[in-house]
């Protein structure tokens, strides 16, 4: 992106990225909240990967929808399979930060779901990187 309409570009994709990433944490509280067993705990995975989705557009606004995706999904991969080292289940221990962030116990569906929200993340931004292009060709 160069010059001020790129940074504006930029600025807008950030602050959507933003919102997008506080709305996640939001539902994924509701989800916590409101509904528990199998169904909670996957769509938490679900939106994990939203989340981190939503931050790699915050840090890079210009990527593609399938880079943002993919990047979501291959770190959330890689902390599922970090979880087989034992070490997210130690720092778990000692922080609810890394509780959080890392999890602590390896769950094989987990990787189903992470790519269910990388899907969800990806439909999101194609669609809104869509309107974007369709209001910019007026």
């Amino acid at each position: 992106m160069t010059g001020d309409g790129g940074a504006r570009t930029a600025l807008r994709i950030r602050a959507f990225a933003a919102g997008a990433a506080a709305s996640t944490v939001l539902a994924g509280l509701a989800v916590r909240a409101f509904m528990d067993g199998d169904l909670a705990k996957y769509a938490g995975d679900a939106l994990y990967t939203v989340l981190i989705c939503a931050l790699v557009a915050v840090i890079a606004p210009g990527a593609r929808p399938a880079v943002t995706a993919g990047t979501g999904l291959v770190f959330s991969w890689a902390v599922e399979l970090l979880q087989l080292t034992g070490v997210p289940a130690e720092l778990s221990r000692h922080s609810t930060v890394a509780r959080l962030v890392l999890g602590s116990t390896f769950n094989a569906p987990d990787l189903l779901w992470y790519a269910v929200g990388a899907g969800f993340a990806w439909a999101v931004t194609a669609l809104a990187a869509s309107a974007s292009d369709r209001s910019k060709a007026r």
